[in-house]
């Protein structure tokens, strides 16, 4: 029986080019940097696109890091003229994290600069030149990191990613995935397609060289064609994923009680789906995922410890706590001047006994000492509000809770400490110690979150305003 014949490079970019739909009429875009896989891209994705009726643009971006830089943005910008092809580079400098490395630095920016190329051209498709080697790779390292199954899925063929892109109407597409960088190296031959070399590509300090250069040519001499099963095992781990996320989306609503968790709910569930779950909640709301160990540690204490407890659990990017049996992601806010020491905050007119200040009829006032800006908003008739002419004469002071104070909501309820009425308004510890006061002449006037003491309001017959605070 003959063998059937195995589809050409372009055959197979055409094929992924009509997964994604691209209409005669609209502009794509490629990623250029120059190298053999993006040259063999750029040739490719110019003969489709002229048969097609599409655009095409070609964008590179500049790093900078290496002295063969300027180098590479000049060849790409020849090579595009040759084919016709409009050209756009952007340059970009680097600033390395530590904890990161400049891999990852570079690849962030060049993500982000590429997207805004794509925002400024109006291209809604991005064309990347990875490929079956590529995704061995990227599955290889995950696995080494100890990655799950999100991780083991490696790249899809089409995604977007706004907050890498920095652009959410932009989908970027893979269509070189199923090709193995043997076969690019032919079609590149064949074509006598010129392209340069980035020797940062050589350097074996860099993980994703090392197994280029050192773990994959021994892989495949023990395992030919073990980057086809590794990109076939890397689809049977998105099927794995993409029903992990389907559970985890079914949890969640059942879960979810408007921002926060209802941890009763939560108890129900076994514990890979609570972790399943969370984890999918840190995705949606883009925080970075946490390691299986953190998170084993965060849900044996929200879940262990007792009723009462003020929980906290530290995320790099956020706080998790609980609050009357609910589970709170927020963020990690810094100190406000009114929250630190008088006398270190250096503000004119901070105060040991808060900030004072004088009413002249404005619509608001500005406090970023306290994180916001105070509103006084006219009342309709009928409506209980502080007198505006005797508001006007006092000297007014804001300052957060010192601790013992009082409020009487109106003259047919008892006065009751603060502490009380945040609890039967169900505001959370941690948003009360960021919500101020205003006093006038040492009686209390207002309390964020819970509104103006009775003993302070106006006649129905004359002007009045209400207080209210919106933090910044």
């Amino acid at each position: 029986m003959k063998k059937p014949q195995t589809a050409g490079v372009a055959d197979i970019f055409a094929r992924a080019l009509q997964d994604c739909a691209p209409q005669p009429g609209d502009t794509i875009g490629i990623a250029l940097s120059g190298g053999l896989d993006s040259s063999a891209l750029l040739h490719l994705a110019q003969a489709w696109s002229q048969e097609q009726g599409v655009s095409l643009r070609a964008f590179h971006v500049h790093h900078g890091l290496s002295p063969n830089a300027d180098a590479w943005l000049a060849h790409c910008e020849a090579l595009c003229a040759s084919l016709g092809v409009p050209f756009e580079a952007s340059r970009v400098s680097i600033e390395v994290n530590p904890k990161t490395g400049t891999e990852e630095a570079a690849r962030k920016r060049r993500y982000g600069a590429l997207g805004a190329l794509c925002a400024q051209h109006g291209v809604r498709l991005l064309l990347t030149a990875h490929h079956q080697d590529d995704q061995a790779e990227t599955v290889l390292l995950q696995l080494l990191r100890g990655s799950g199954t999100a991780g083991l899925s490696g790249m899809d063929g089409a995604n977007s990613a706004p907050e890498l892109l920095a652009n959410p109407d932009l989908v970027m597409a893979r269509p070189l995935l199923p090709v193995s960088r043997k076969q690019l190296e032919a079609y590149v031959a064949k074509h006598a397609i010129a392209h340069i070399h980035d020797e940062s590509n050589d350097d074996a300090r860099f993980a994703r060289n090392a197994l280029r250069h050192q773990v994959m040519p021994v892989l495949a001499q023990a395992f030919p064609g073990f980057q086809e099963r590794f990109a076939r095992s890397a689809r049977h781990a998105q099927s794995a994923q993409r029903l992990l996320t389907e559970l985890a989306t079914q949890d969640l609503a059942h879960c979810l009680d408007g921002d926060c968790l209802e941890l009763a709910k939560l108890r129900e569930l076994s514990t890979d789906r609570c972790y399943n779950l969370l984890r999918h909640w840190f995705g949606t709301r883009n925080l970075r995922m946490p390691s299986t160990a953190w998170l084993a540690q965060m849900l044996a204490q929200l879940l262990e410890a007792r009723p009462d407890a003020q929980l906290l659990v530290t995320h790099p990017e956020c706080h998790v706590r609980r609050h009357r049996d609910r589970l709170y992601l927020t963020p990690k806010l810094a100190d406000l001047a009114g929250m630190r020491e008088r006398d270190d905050a250096n503000i004119p007119g901070l105060e040991k006994a808060g900030q004072q200040f004088h009413w002249q009829g404005q619509a608001s006032i500005a406090f970023p000492a306290y994180g916001g800006v105070l509103h006084f908003d006219p009342v309709a008739e009928g409506e209980q509000g502080v007198d505006t002419a005797w508001l006007q004469a006092q000297t007014l002071t804001i300052d957060f809770r010192q601790g013992g104070e009082r409020l009487k909501l109106a003259l047919n309820r008892p006065t009751k400490s603060l502490k009380y009425h945040y609890q039967a308004v169900d505001v959370p510890a941690w948003e009360r110690e960021r919500l101020p006061l205003v006093s006038a002449a040492q009686q209390l006037l207002y309390a964020a979150g819970i509104g103006l003491d009775c003993h302070c309001l106006g006649l129905p017959d004359q002007p009045r305003v209400n207080l209210r605070w919106v933090a910044r």
